[in-house]
């Protein structure tokens, strides 16, 4: 079934007692019962399909799940409450019976440096950076730390860098590691990390899946081999994303391939655009030929998009330079999130790599006049327009 079918019916139309619902309703029920205890035994012992408690599930969460499990073509899936959530439990189930070390690519959004340095590190697990687009870089580190599992991005945020997926997680088999892979920025449209050979891959559901700014939520998506460990820890500890959030992501998925098909078309004039104008140093975008990982980007998306997320170095900016460009904007939206309808713009200086020190944001690439735009489904010709009139 194609991406766009599966997006709109999976999930849909459960069927209650006297109809059919055309969309799943928002079930707010904490918890449900049965004609006989029976039946309520057999739910709780997994013997039949059902609910008994929201810590557990609920039939509008199990729908979302559902849905985003089947455009990924996994084993199954626990929506969370945020995308931070989702990336937590991830690494909760990998290193569930494995050596309690993480190794993470160096090119990763900020608040997952912080969760695995400021939280993971503190409670005795080993963390360890890598270049995970440099093959040899990555052979040497897995032999060297032996760690549980592999962390990485399919497009880095922020400079949208692009690691072979497929050859890393093929690496992190053989040494006894799994994969988890942060999938946000691709999406399944672009890339389905677990065909790939990755464990896991997690979702922010705020971004592009739900895509209209208004929900909060995140989603692990598992092969078959970690799935009980994936819903023990979400019976367990409960991070489970509420119906209401839930009903609202299903409702942004449903169109989530037709918004991201014209995303990924409107980015790809937009940074067109952006390398022909002289205030503009350097453009970060997945299409350009001469993009640092052209090989990788031409292997794994042949015939696909190249996503909708754009980055620049204005030329000679400086902290200040930026800001009024930033204030000059009137159409792009100045937030720090990423995915929604509209255009946006994000300064990670400030923002999502804020807590790094200055040095080693410039070691990553992260310079002082580094944008980045998440481009929306406005007519590409108002967002260029917006560009324009700011620099």
């Amino acid at each position: 079934m194609n991406i766009h079918t599966k997006a709109v019916h999976v999930g849909d139309r459960k069927k209650l007692p006297t109809a059919v619902p055309s969309t799943v309703p928002i079930f707010t029920a904490s918890s449900f019962s049965y004609d006989e205890m029976a039946d309520l035994d057999k739910v709780f012992g997994g013997e039949l399909d059902g609910y008994c408690y929201s810590r557990y599930d609920t039939p509008t969460t199990h729908a979302l799940e559902e849905q985003v499990n089947a455009l990924e073509d996994g084993a199954g899936a626990l929506a969370t409450s945020s995308g931070m959530s989702a990336l937590q439990v991830a690494l909760q189930v990998a290193l569930t019976d494995r050596r309690r070390s993480v190794l993470a690519a160096s090119a990763i959004y900020g608040a997952t440096m912080r969760l695995l340095n400021s939280l993971l590190e503190p409670m005795g697990v080993d963390i360890n950076y890598v270049d995970i687009c440099d093959e040899e870089a990555v052979a040497a580190a897995l032999a060297e730390h032996k760690p549980g599992c592999v962390l990485m991005e399919s497009l880095s945020n922020p400079l949208l860098r692009v690691g072979p997926i497929d050859r890393i997680a093929a690496m992190a088999r053989e040494s006894g590691a799994v994969l988890i892979v942060d999938s946000t920025f691709a999406t399944p449209l672009l890339m389905q990390p677990l065909a790939l050979g990755a464990g896991l891959v997690v979702h922010s559901l705020t971004k592009f899946l739900a895509g209209h700014g208004d929900v909060l939520g995140g989603i692990v998506v598992s092969n078959e081999e970690h799935l009980p460990v994936l819903r023990a820890i979400g019976k367990t500890s409960g991070p489970g994303l509420g119906p209401f959030e839930a009903y609202l992501s299903m409702r942004g998925v449903k169109t989530f391939p037709l918004r991201m098909e014209r995303q990924c078309a409107n980015a790809c004039k937009v940074a067109q655009w952006l390398a022909s104008h002289p205030a503009v140093e350097r453009v970060y975008y997945p299409a350009d030929p001469k993009h640092d990982d052209a090989a990788t980007i031409t292997r794994l998306l042949a015939g696909k998009p190249h996503g909708a997320m754009v980055s620049f170095d204005l030329k000679d900016a400086t902290r200040d330079s930026v800001f009024a460009f930033m204030d000059r904007l009137k159409l792009i939206v100045r937030a720090t999130t990423l995915g929604d309808v509209h255009t946006l713009a994000l300064y990670p200086a400030m923002s999502s790599h804020r807590d790094l020190a200055p040095k080693q944001r410039h070691r990553l690439g992260i310079g002082d006049g580094l944008i980045r735009l998440s481009i929306g489904i406005e007519a590409p010709e108002d967002i260029i327009g917006d560009l324009e009139q700011a620099l």
